[in-house]
């Protein structure tokens, strides 16, 4: 059975308040993603529990966007929002530690996701529920250190 969560943590020297900001403006998730080339919030929305916003996604084999809606903000300290409406919870947790932040970006398939892919892709849901998390293990990684390099060069 594949994972179906991953996360991962990375020190960086920012406060953090100053690197909530960061991952909480979902506009900004293109400069350090390597799938979701850019977000945009639903008119009037921001970084509040219950907001909405849109990501468009890309990969070398398609494109797609993806509904999110945020489930957690509590400044410096958790951002996250579910997609599809609960098929799968990305998000980041912040701890405050000697000169900086321990920034942790997590990921989760929920069980409304797994219904949801067995409905959508019968036999191969399997094998795209593998691709998704295969996506989060290299991603998310990918996407820390991105961030690193942004709040840590101003």
């Amino acid at each position: 059975m594949t994972a179906l969560e991953y996360s991962d943590s990375l020190f960086i020297s920012v406060e953090p308040d100053q690197l909530y900001a960061m991952v909480s403006d979902v506009t900004r998730t293109g400069e350090w993603s390597p799938i979701c080339k850019s977000c945009e919030w639903d008119e009037g929305a921001g970084p509040v529990v219950g907001a909405w916003f849109t990501g468009h996604n890309e990969t070398p084999e398609r494109t797609w966007e993806a509904r999110c809606q945020v489930v957690a903000a509590d400044p410096g300290r958790e951002f996250a929002w579910e997609v599809n409406k609960g098929w799968a919870r990305w998000g980041f947790t912040l701890e405050p530690t000697d000169g900086g932040t321990r920034l942790t970006e997590s990921w989760a398939f929920l069980p409304r996701g797994i219904a949801g892919f067995q409905k959508r892709f019968g036999d191969e849901a399997d094998t795209q529920v593998a691709e998704r998390s295969a996506a989060a293990h290299h991603g998310i990684p990918v996407t820390l250190a991105a961030i690193k390099k942004a709040a840590e060069s101003g």
